[in-house]
């Protein structure tokens, strides 16, 4: 069979083929559960714990405030429950919509392979050719190479939401975004978590202050054990008829759990496509290498999303499918993807958020910056919370005032960032934004408007 554009993927490689392609053939391709991770495994579901993970926690710390809350249990099931009968609705409805909603769109569910240019066995017994192929397959948990976790039952961000029991005590190895979000998940419902970093900090990533506090703060919620790996794993039981397991770290510790989290990270599925087949070349890190257009190596093969970039975010994922969709349609007046100023947020307590250059990485650039940083509680709002640990960080040229990066840990952090993602994705000053518009007082965004008018520019 012969079509005009294959779609390998069903997250925002979906979004591809509207009614701007009502009058070509269409082919999509999926081999698993459909609509993306963002869907399934990913965003919506994660962010849809984090809330009432978020509730628990408050009420934890209401009588500081003189308000006579507290926390009293979970309902994990419940709360699944409610998560999972909305979403797989979606997920099965966007796979009926196209199996059988456009006479022009066909849904091929299996796993494709390249066997040559532009052509690519469906792995449902039909081969098909293309004029236009996007690859948008995204990516899958990494599983390290830890002695025995063959012989343990783990999971990964793809299955621990599903679990039909709360464990008493989760074990998670990894230090970064999955392992934040799902540790403060489990632990502000009352399960007892440890976490396994082989670095000193958590988020390693984010700017070397905003890990620091993360990590100071984590510390006060979880058993933290920093500068460690896991040497050996094998099963273990309390008593119950549950198997949990047992973690041998590398300084001679171990940890006993009844549940194990992996979460060391996502690697993109270029290596399940044979796309060597189809002379689509990938880099050292397994990611298709892509143009400023989203073009691969391969005439009329184009890539998007975690399967060809780093940061492995839906906000991402769905920019690079408009710029593809664009130029799919317009061949003559092909747009550049921008990655420029990409934001990113952690949704645990405290939330995180950043954009653009760490100090750090100011530093190492050998450019002239400046930094300010803003404390929650020297605002209003901030000294109504009690928040003494939250802050504001921003990174700057002195020079022209634009702004080169922003670090947010706190309450709010993901919606306080904004103004100034929008400053540097527009060019706005730092004097521009802080005073080229009213800020409500006492809101909290005004520690967004005070981090601004302290940077120190020329």
């Amino acid at each position: 069979m012969h079509v005009d554009l294959a779609v390998i993927g069903s997250g925002s490689g979906n979004s591809i083929a509207d009614d701007s392609f009502a009058d070509r053939q269409v082919a999509i391709l999926e081999k698993g559960v459909f609509g993306g991770t963002c869907l399934n495994y990913g965003c919506i579901p994660t962010k849809m714990f984090v809330y009432p993970a978020d509730l628990a926690l408050s009420a934890a710390h209401g009588p500081e405030l003189g308000v006579g809350t507290r926390f009293e249990q979970a309902d994990w099931r419940a709360i699944r429950d409610r998560i999972f009968t909305r979403i797989d609705p979606i997920s099965d409805g966007g796979r009926h919509w196209r199996a059988e909603g456009r006479p022009n769109v066909r849904l091929y569910e299996g796993q494709a392979r390249f066997v040559g240019e532009r052509t690519i066995d469906t792995g449902t017994g039909e081969v098909l050719t293309a004029d236009q192929v996007v690859i948008a397959a995204g990516s899958r948990p990494v599983l390290p190479e830890i002695p025995g976790l063959d012989q343990v039952r783990f999971h990964t961000s793809d299955t621990v939401m599903r679990i039909d029991e709360q464990p008493r005590r989760l074990l998670i190895i990894g230090g970064g975004f999955v392992s934040a979000e799902f540790a403060h998940v489990f632990s502000a419902f009352g399960t007892e978590v440890t976490v396994v970093n082989r670095s000193p900090v958590l988020l390693g990533k984010e700017d070397h202050e905003v890990a620091a506090r993360f990590t100071e703060l984590a510390a006060q919620r979880w058993d933290l054990r920093l500068n460690r790996t896991v040497a050996r794993l094998e099963p273990w039981s309390d008593g119950s008829a549950a198997t949990g397991v047992r973690a041998h770290l590398d300084d001679g510790g171990t940890v006993e759990a009844d549940a194990l989290l992996v979460a060391t990270g996502r690697r993109a599925n270029s290596d399940t496509m044979d796309l060597q087949k189809a002379d689509v070349a990938v880099d050292a890190d397994g990611l298709v290498v892509v143009d400023e257009f989203q073009r691969t190596t391969a005439p009329g093969v184009w890539a998007l999303g975690d399967v060809s970039n780093t940061y492995q975010l839906k906000h991402l994922s769905n920019h690079e499918a408009r710029v593809v969709q664009h130029n799919l349609l317009h061949p003559d007046d092909l747009v550049a993807a921008s990655h420029d100023h990409v934001p990113s947020a952690v949704f645990s307590h405290p939330q995180v958020a950043s954009v653009g250059l760490t100090e750090r990485e100011a530093a190492e650039s050998g450019r002239r910056y400046v930094v300010a940083k803003q404390m929650y509680a020297d605002t209003a709002y901030g000294w109504a919370m009690e928040d003494h640990t939250s802050f504001v960080k921003v990174v700057a040229d002195p020079a022209t005032g634009l702004l080169l990066g922003a670090h947010l840990i706190g309450p709010q952090a993901a919606n306080l960032i904004q103004p100034l993602i929008q400053a540097m994705s527009l060019g706005q000053t730092a004097r521009e934004v802080a005073r080229g518009q009213f800020w409500i007082h006492p809101a909290l965004m005004e520690v967004v408007e005070n981090v601004l008018l302290k940077l120190p520019l020329d």
